[in-house]
């Protein structure tokens, strides 16, 4: 299993945060099929003021040029990412339309 962890801020509007956070808690249960089916095992999502972090753990199959492929070519999941880009905002250096920027991993306690 290997493990991914991502990054991406809300905007800074403090109604639209806990309508996010409220919207979490409800996942449309397709959306928690699709993550499943594409490899993901484990996903979890912290948050610190408007920073989003988060952590996801994979199967060998997982790939994201395949998530990013099956994603694309599910209408649940475009309608599912139109519909909460309105709570959030690209970092700072995001590539036009990217949204979860992948964290370089820069330290492992268990390394040493």
């Amino acid at each position: 299993m290997k493990r991914y962890c991502l990054t991406l801020d809300l905007k800074n509007d403090p109604a639209l945060i806990k309508e996010y956070e409220a919207l979490h808690k409800a996942v449309w249960p397709e959306i928690l099929n699709f993550i499943k089916e594409d490899g993901i095992e484990n996903m979890v999502i912290y948050r610190y003021g408007v920073r989003l972090f988060m952590i996801m753990e994979v199967n060998d199959d997982f790939s994201f040029e395949k998530k990013k492929l099956s994603d694309a070519n599910n209408p649940k999941v475009q309608e599912w990412e139109a519909f909460t880009w309105k709570y959030q905002q690209p970092l700072e250096g995001a590539a036009e339309g990217e949204k979860w920027i992948l964290m370089d991993k820069i330290f492992e306690l268990k390394e040493f």
